[in-house]
């Protein structure tokens, strides 16, 4: 996947210059207790030249034709590279801590811990907080991966009385990012 890293985005976020931009794909939800459904989602990864990326995704049902139905979910947060591992993490070569912040508009907020390397992201929960009326999360995992320049993600869910497994996943393309430059004319 080529890339270029924008020219006012902070180096400490240069780990995760290859998210940079807005994807759009299709997914789908499958829990136990909720119906199993495809979905549109956009994510977009966005900054303001500040130490971190500034996140939001929007999860929209399918109906049956193909037309998009509900809205399932809204999240917005902030992902920053961290500037250690915790005691007792072992990183992998080429892998920079990360810590990501997310809310969910159904009252859910969570905070990852993870790693960020070689085109891929790996995530799992420091803490997961509800409001009162909120969804009962114990726990989550995540991994987001570039995949031939896709970004591909599986999101695993400890919840409502279930163990950790499978919840959602999802294959985006990006459809705006920084501008790669055209390759110089051979003469």
């Amino acid at each position: 996947m080529t890339f270029v890293i924008p020219s006012d985005l902070a180096p400490e976020v240069y780990p995760l210059a290859w998210v940079v931009g807005t994807w759009e794909g299709h997914g789908v939800v499958d829990y136990p207790g909720i119906d199993a459904a495809d979905f549109r989602q956009r994510v977009v990864f966005d900054h303001d030249g500040g130490p971190y990326l500034i996140y939001s995704s929007t999860i929209t049902l399918m109906g049956p034709d193909g037309e998009d139905g509900q809205v399932w979910s809204q999240e917005s947060g902030y992902w920053r590279v961290a500037p250690s591992a915790p005691e007792g993490v072992t990183l992998q070569d080429f892998q920079h801590p990360l810590e990501v912040v997310l809310a969910d508009a159904s009252g859910l907020l969570t905070a990852y811990f993870g790693a960020v390397g070689n085109g891929r992201i790996d995530l799992a929960t420091r803490f997961a907080a509800a409001t009162e009326s909120g969804p009962d999360v114990r726990g989550a995992t995540r991994m987001y991966g570039n995949v031939g320049g896709e970004l591909m993600w599986a999101w695993d869910l400890a919840a409502f009385g279930q163990e950790l497994q499978s919840y959602a996943s999802a294959r985006l393309s990006r459809v705006e990012g920084p501008e790669v430059p055209d390759a110089p004319e051979e003469s």
